[in-house]
C-alpha cells in the first residue's frame, strides 16, 4: 500500500472510532442529563391505589400523629358524612381559601386588595376549611374521645363541635365532644388573659355568657364556629398528654368543614398547639404530606425524627408574624434557571400553606414556568385546561413518561427538589395538570400549596426562626 494511501486509510479508521466515541460519549451524557434532571416513572405511580398503603415512617416517633387524606382508602370518613369532590368543586374551594388569606394579610396592613374592593372580613383566620385535605385524631377529654381534626399551619385555635349544640351542628364523622362527659374540662372566664388572648388567635374580640368566655371564628366561605373557650386533656399518643389544653368548644358551627370534627391550629399565636405546647417539645414541629390518597403521612410534634439532612430557610418578617412566609428565589426546570427577576418574588412575598392545594405564582413567574415545563414536554399532548390549570396532558396512550424536574431555591440557598407526584394534579390518566397556578398581580401573596409538599418532610422550628426542607419523609 502507497504511503499516502496508508495514511487515509489511517486517518479514515483514527476518524471513524473517534466519531464512535464521541457518539457513546454524547450519550451517555444525554442518559446522565435526563437521570439528572428529568423524572422517568410509570404512570400508574401518580395515581392512588384502591387500597391503604400506610407510610412506616414516623410512626413511632415521640408526639407523633398519622395524617390522612380525607377522600382516600385510609380514610376513616363514610360517604354519608363526607361526598368526594369534583376537581372543580377543589378548585373553587382552593381558590376562595387564597383570596381569603389575600384579604386577612390585606386586612392587616389597612389596604384595599387587587380587586378593588374594600377588605371587611373581621376573621384574622380568612381561610376555607373545605379544601383542607388532611386531618390527624386526637384525643380530648377524661376519658379522652377521639376526634378528627382537619390540621391548618394557616390556623391558630383549635377548636371542635362540642354538646348540646345550642346552636347547631354540621356532621362529622365521630360523636360530638361531649363537656359534661369530661372530669378535666374547665370554661375560662370572661376576666381571664387568656380570653383576651382570643383577639389576635382570631381576630375577634372575644364574647362573654354568664362569666365564660366565648370565642367566633368566621372563615373566608362564610363559615363560621362559635362556642364556649375552654381548657381539658388533650392526648396526642398514650405517652404525649397537654394538661389545661386551651381550645374553643363549639356550639354554633356552620361550613364546609368536610365531616372532621373541628380544626387543630399549628400557626404562631401563643394560643396555638404549638405554643401551648412549647414546654414539652419546644416550638418545633414538622409533618409529611403522602404521595398519594392511598397512603399515609404524619404530624410530629417536637424535634424527635427530624431528618439529618434537613435544609433550612429563614423564616420572613416581611408578612408579620402569623403565617409563615418564605423568601423564594428562583425556580428551576429541568435544569433550566427561569428567567424572573428576583424582584418578583420579593414584591409578592411567599407563604408556606398546609391547607391550599395549589401553589400559586406571581403571573410574571407562572408564565417563564409554564413556558419552560411546556417546551420540555412537547413529545406530550396537551388537553383542556382544568379550572385554574392550564398546562394539562393526555397520558392516556402512555405507560411510562419522563416530565422534567422542578426545583425551587429559597432564601440561605435551600433547594426544593419537587417529586413527581408534587409537580402534578391528576384529575385522570387524560388530563394530568401542571399544579402550579398564576395569580392575578404580581403583587398579589405567593403560596407554596399542599401538592409540592408531598412526601417532603417540613419542619418548622419556630423560636429559631426558620423552615426546613428534607426528602424521603414519607411514601
Amino acid at each position: 500500500m502507497a504511503p499516502s494511501k496508508f495514511l487515509i486509510f489511517f486517518l479514515s479508521c483514527f476518524l471513524l472510532s473517534f466519531f464512535v466515541i464521541a457518539r457513546k460519549e454524547l450519550a451517555l451524557e444525554t442518559t446522565d442529563e435526563q437521570e439528572h434532571h428529568y423524572h422517568t416513572l410509570q404512570l400508574s405511580s401518580l395515581l392512588p391505589s384502591s387500597t391503604c398503603n400506610p407510610s412506616t415512617k414516623g410512626d413511632k416517633r415521640k408526639g407523633s400523629l398519622e395524617v390522612v387524606h380525607k377522600h382516600g382508602p385510609c380514610s376513616k370518613f363514610s360517604e354519608d358524612v363526607i361526598k368526594p369532590l369534583t376537581a372543580e368543586e377543589i378548585f373553587t374551594n382552593d381558590e376562595s381559601r387564597v383570596h381569603s388569606i389575600r384579604a386577612r394579610l390585606t386586612f392587616n396592613k389597612g389596604k384595599k386588595d387587587t380587586q378593588g374592593s374594600k377588605v371587611t372580613l373581621p376573621a384574622k383566620s380568612g381561610e376555607i376549611i373545605g379544601s383542607g385535605n388532611y386531618f390527624v385524631t386526637v384525643g380530648l377529654g377524661t376519658p379522652k374521645k377521639d376526634l378528627s381534626l382537619t390540621f391548618d399551619t394557616g390556623s391558630d385555635l383549635t377548636w371542635t363541635q362540642c354538646q348540646p349544640c345550642a346552636g347547631s351542628c354540621y356532621s362529622q364523622q365521630e360523636p360530638i365532644f361531649a363537656p359534661s362527659a369530661s372530669t378535666t374540662y374547665k370554661n375560662i372566664s370572661c376576666t381571664s388573659t387568656e380570653c383576651s388572648g382570643l383577639t389576635s388567635a382570631t381576630g375577634n374580640t372575644p364574647g362573654c355568657s354568664s362569666s365564660t368566655c366565648v370565642y367566633g371564628i368566621q372563615y373566608g366561605d362564610r363559615s363560621f364556629t362559635v362556642g364556649f373557650f375552654a381548657t381539658d386533656k388533650l392526648t396526642l399518643t398514650s405517652n404525649d398528654v397537654i394538661d389545661n389544653f386551651y381550645f374553643g368548644c363549639g356550639q354554633n358551627n356552620q361550613g364546609l368543614f368536610s365531616g372532621a370534627a373541628g380544626l387543630i391550629g399549628l400557626g404562631r399565636d401563643k394560643l396555638s398547639i404549638v405554643s401551648q405546647a412549647a414546654k414539652k417539645y419546644g416550638k418545633v414541629f414538622s409533618y409529611c404530606l403522602p404521595s398519594t390518597a392511598s397512603s399515609t403521612g404524619y404530624l410530629t410534634f417536637g424535634s424527635s425524627g427530624v431528618a439529618s439532612g434537613v435544609m433550612y430557610t429563614p423564616l420572613s418578617t416581611s408578612l408579620g408574624d402569623s403565617l409563615y412566609d418564605l423568601d423564594l428565589k428562583y425556580i428551576y426546570v429541568g435544569g433550566t434557571k427561569l428567567p424572573i427577576s428576583p424582584s418578583v418574588f420579593s414584591t409578592s412575598g411567599m407563604i408556606i400553606d398546609s391547607g391550599t392545594v395549589i401553589t400559586r405564582l406571581p403571573p410574571t413567574a407562572y408564565s417563564a414556568l409554564s413556558k419552560e415545563f411546556r417546551a420540555q414536554m412537547t413529545k406530550y399532548p396537551l388537553t383542556n385546561a382544568s379550572s385554574i390549570l392550564d398546562t394539562c396532558y393526555d397520558f392516556s396512550n402512555y405507560t411510562t413518561i419522563t416530565i422534567p424536574k422542578i426545583s425551587m431555591v429559597w432564601s440561605g440557598n435551600t433547594k426544593l427538589d419537587l417529586v413527581p407526584q408534587g409537580i402534578f394534579y391528576v384529575n385522570s390518566v387524560s388530563q394530568v395538570c401542571l399544579a402550579f397556578a398564576g395569580n392575578r398581580d404580581d403583587s398579589d401573596i405567593g403560596i407554596l400549596g399542599n401538592v409540592q409538599q408531598k412526601t417532603i418532610q417540613v419542619v418548622y422550628d419556630v423560636d429559631a426562626g426558620k423552615v426546613g426542607f428534607a426528602s424521603g419523609g414519607c411514601a
